[in-house]
């Protein structure tokens, strides 16, 4: 098991449209993908799950990867959230 923590950069945190990306990615990789924020663990893989903790611009979460291929999960997704998760519409305006 591997993880990371990560701050929310994203102007209107994790709502919908930036879950989904996160989702479809993450059932791409056979390890399990827990978001943790606060006392609260979601999976990763579920837009419901994730939506339920309702993460916010600035919120620290820890992105926890564990599996045969954890090391490339929590590298790719990382680096997804890291970048805004394709939700960088808001910024440009």
């Amino acid at each position: 098991m591997i993880s990371c923590k990560l701050i929310i950069d994203i102007p209107s945190g994790l709502h919908l449209r930036p879950i989904s990306v996160l989702c479809s990615r993450s059932i791409d990789f056979q390890s399990s993908v827990t978001i943790k924020t606060g006392d609260k663990s979601v999976n990763a893989k579920s837009v419901l799950g994730v939506l339920s903790a309702c993460v916010k611009h600035g919120d620290e979460i820890e992105l926890i990867c564990d599996g045969p291929d954890e090391e490339e999960a929590l590298e790719v997704l990382s680096t997804m959230i890291k970048k805004g998760l394709g939700d960088d519409y808001i910024k440009k305006s």
